[in-house]
């Protein structure tokens, strides 16, 4: 992180030379297309700027941190609410929006670069996390701790702000898959503290000893691809000797070569069996073919290497022989769930899939249930239920039920939800009749799509401007919400971002 000192001294907040005794740190989001701190910092420094003033901007361009007032001054960044007012407590930091978005109505905006969005919006959260970690320790502040770090929109449900929706609004809007949850839980792992709290119970450690036997990894990948090469069969207990060798669980590193090489078929998958790279490593973008390695060990060796990297900060036993061991952020995925960069607290991560180490679980759970075994190995006996948006949208789950009836109750009073079995299957969907909608587009570009999500292919046709009637609603990639238009109602292929259009 770079902090920059720039105190608005001319600032009325800044004059009037109000001191607070710190007790929380308050998030915000400018709420304007402007990605320029300095815009900020030049209009407030001025005797006859209103008696607004927050401690800190973040550059949307660069990530640059500015400090504009003396930490423990009292800023007004927040208003005041029904129980009084942060300014009093919280330091306040607001991170800048990217240049492409247009207010439409409150906190709702459209955007004409997706991905430039996401790019400043990942840039000003990362370094929020590492600020607040900065200020949490030099006030001794606990960042899980009720109400020390809370947004805007938190100050004003708590009755200490006035009524803003940020940062949450740009967050969910460009569908980043952060909240004030996994912000929390970043600043307590950049601070090198216990990642997650007590909301890590019953979450997957990477590190530790493997549960499943050489035996049920054979067994399973048998039975799972019945044509697998006897070499991937004589590898099997490398994953085991070469995890044990660095500390790391080689059934779950199994499980994961399992998921990226489709049980070794490698169908699908952009690396082959004679590149001994069983995890896609090195595979950075479509096109690219990745790392290969002499033998099948050294393979095994590297992708336990890079685990390591991300579960743990301690050294490796072996020599590094894991090409991208340096590009990982060590210890930020301390658990199997924090594997994808959606799931992870911090958005970092070994794949930007969603739902990535849950996928990686279920593989594990299916190893586990095959027989051969160990004496010792623990069996699950409880199933659960799960409330969720999508099965592969872990961060929406609003509860795990051993009650089907309890699963069902929870999903009928959050519309959109449904129940999900262990497996991943949906077993109940609350019946809602859609009432199909007008939208306008304003824009001549608009791209339809096959599917709703920049994930799924473009149709190579447009909207143009016009009016246009939604049949259906859909969450997916690029979008808070997507929209699959009537004329394309019969096959379901043609889906456009509703950021870009306006009900009517």
């Amino acid at each position: 992180m770079k902090l920059v000192e720039s105190i608005l001294t001319r600032n009325p907040c800044y004059t009037a030379g109000r001191k607070i005794t710190v007790k929380g740190l308050m998030l915000h989001s400018v709420g304007c297309p402007q990605p320029k701190a300095s815009a900020f910092i030049n209009s407030w420094n001025s005797p006859a700027h209103d008696s607004s003033c927050v401690h800190g901007f973040i550059d949307g361009n660069d990530g640059t941190a500015y400090q504009t007032l003396p930490w423990n001054h009292r800023g007004w960044h927040c208003g005041s609410g029904s129980k009084g007012s942060g300014n009093n407590t919280h330091i306040g930091v607001e991170m800048c929006e990217p240049a492409c978005i247009k207010y439409t109505a409150g906190s709702n905006f459209t955007c004409s670069n997706p991905a430039e969005a996401r790019a400043v919006a990942e840039r000003t959260y990362k370094t929020a996390v590492e600020l607040f970690a900065m200020l949490c320790k030099k006030y001794s502040l606990n960042p899980l701790a009720d109400g020390v770090i809370i947004s805007h929109k938190e100050g004003h449900s708590r009755g200490i702000a006035s009524n803003h929706g940020d940062p949450e609004h740009l967050w969910t809007q460009l569908g980043m898959g952060y909240t004030m949850d996994t912000f929390r839980k970043a600043v307590k792992a950049t601070m090198g503290g216990e990642s997650s709290g007590g909301s890590t119970d019953g979450y997957t450690k990477i590190m530790g000893n493997a549960v499943a036997t050489a035996e049920q990894m054979k067994a399973y990948i048998k039975a799972k691809n019945p044509d697998v090469a006897q070499s991937v069969l004589d590898m099997v207990p490398m994953y085991l000797s070469e995890g044990k060798a660095e500390g790391v669980r080689g059934d779950i590193a199994f499980a994961q070569s399992c998921l990226e090489t489709g049980n070794f078929t490698f169908s699908g998958s952009a690396v082959t069996l004679s590149q001994n790279n069983f995890c896609g490593m090195g595979v950075t973008s479509n096109g690219v073919k990745g790392n290969s390695f002499d033998t099948p060990q050294l393979g095994i060796q590297a992708q336990v290497q890079h685990l390591k990297a991300y579960a743990s900060t301690n050294a490796l036993k072996n020599a590094c022989i894991d090409p991208r061991f340096k590009y990982v952020t060590r210890g930020c995925a301390e658990y199997v769930e924090w594997l994808g960069q959606k799931e992870n607290p911090a958005g970092k991560g070994w794949a930007a899939g969603a739902g990535y180490g849950e996928k990686i679980l279920a593989i594990l759970k299916g190893i586990l249930g095959t027989a051969g075994g160990a004496v010792s190995a623990p069996a699950e006996t409880v199933s659960w239920y799960r409330v969720r948006k999508a099965w592969e949208d872990a961060k929406s789950q609003k509860g795990a039920f051993k009650s089907l009836s309890n699963a069902k109750k929870c999903a009928d009073e959050n519309p959109g939800y449904s129940v999900f079995d262990e497996s991943g299957k949906a077993v109940y969907t609350r019946a809602a009749a859609f009432k199909p909608y007008l939208v306008r587009v304003s824009i001549p570009d608009l791209n339809i799509r096959k599917g709703p999500g920049t994930d799924h292919a473009k149709t190579g046709k447009y909207t143009n401007v016009g009016t246009f009637t939604i049949v259906e609603e859909a969450d997916g990639e690029g979008a808070s919400k997507w929209g699959l238009l009537k004329s394309y109602q019969k096959n379901r292929n043609g889906w456009i971002s509703l950021d870009f259009a306006e009900r009517v």
